[in-house]
């Protein structure tokens, strides 16, 4: 079996054995502890220009589902597991995640201790990593030259608008980076979809007369998209209901005066406990975090907090004060991970359904 290397910025190397593709790539290194759906996560745009450390020891055991994946060409830079399982097919015929790998150049390392690399990220923050051939010197000079795009968006994002048609309330999608998942709950309400690209103006947003505008899930800095998305949501916000996930929520607390600040270590995993501030009640949410809004940069007047991570304390949901409008940072949808917050669509239908009872009248 072909020995490859996990090297780090740092100078840390990690000596391992290919599977996948046999690319050399580049891109920042993030620890995922999520027990399962690791197809789930490897095809979200979220992952667009990472390296995925699984911390969960055996990835492959289940091949991959049709029904499963989250976007259809995956991003993400490359694959770090302890145990890899090479399933072909099972009852289900399901690929296996060597051939997807594969399928979409993106390189894999098992037989490292993906948690010791966890434990070495928690201490010392995300960093850029490459999965090299030879640990040399040139692969270190290689790695500290390289400069990651702070474009995610715009490579991932629609180009151009496409509908999911149903028979229910007219919702927009704006693109940042979208996950299936959101599409999927949606859908399950009987939604009708237009999903547009991430630079559409509110003229075009609004000019297919929504009922609701959802600002989805993506990968990068907030505060690398231009002022005009953030002019887009101000415009909008007052009008129909919102609904932020993920970056979208980051975006919707810049667009109401707050701030967002860069985590030195990144959340990524299904076990994270949320608060509701309203309920008190605690669940558990499925988080792709490198962001989080600043707290003490929250313009009470305009936002109020509504969820909080019992972890650290971040800021995981906020509401406007004066419009039906609402974000949260982690992935309601799941997909994977629990749906314990699942419910938070429907509190968007309602407003939707609010909106259509007072005969469409602008708030």
């Amino acid at each position: 079996m072909t020995q490859r290397y996990l090297i780090l910025e740092d100078g840390s190397a990690y000596a391992g054995k290919a599977f996948g593709s046999l690319a050399t790539t580049t891109g920042e290194i993030v620890a995922n502890s999520t027990m399962n759906g690791y197809q789930e996560i490897i095809s979200n745009q979220i992952y667009h220009n990472q390296i995925i450390v699984f911390t969960q020891p055996s990835i492959g055991n289940t091949g991959l589902d049709q029904n499963a994946y989250e976007s259809i060409l995956p991003s993400a830079k490359g694959v770090i597991v302890r145990e890899y399982e090479n399933l072909a097919t099972d009852h289900f015929k399901r690929i296996s995640l060597d051939r997807y790998l594969k399928q979409h150049k993106i390189p894999g390392i098992y037989d490292v201790d993906t948690r010791q690399i966890r434990h070495h990220l928690q201490q010392f923050g995300n960093m850029k990593a490459s999965i090299v051939d030879v640990a040399d010197d040139h692969a270190f000079d290689q790695l500290h030259a390289t400069v990651l795009t702070n474009q995610q968006v715009a490579q991932v994002a629609t180009p151009k608008p496409y509908p999911n048609p149903d028979d229910g309330d007219n919702v927009v999608v704006v693109d940042f980076g979208l996950k299936s998942g959101i599409l999927r709950e949606l859908s399950k309400r009987n939604c009708n979809i237009t999903v547009v690209p991430w630079d559409s103006s509110s003229e075009t947003i609004l000019d297919l007369d929504p009922d609701g505008i959802v600002l989805s899930t993506g990968p990068g800095a907030p505060f690398n998209l231009p002022d005009s998305i953030l002019q887009m949501i101000r415009d909008v916000q007052s009008q129909v209901p919102l609904f932020g996930m993920g970056l979208g929520h980051e975006l919707f607390a810049l667009a109401n005066g707050a701030k967002v600040v860069k985590m030195r270590v990144e959340h990524h995993g299904s076990n994270h406990p949320i608060r509701e501030i309203i309920t008190n009640e605690i669940f558990f949410s499925a988080q792709e975090q490198g962001y989080a809004v600043d707290p003490k940069s929250i313009d009470h007047a305009k936002l109020f907090i509504t969820h909080v991570d019992l972890v650290n304390g971040t800021v995981q949901g906020l509401r406007h004060r004066d419009y039906p409008a609402i974000s949260v940072q982690f992935s309601p949808d799941g997909a994977p991970g629990p749906k314990d917050s699942v419910g938070l669509f429907d509190d968007f239908i309602e407003f939707m359904a609010r909106r259509r009872d007072s005969n469409g009248d602008r708030y």
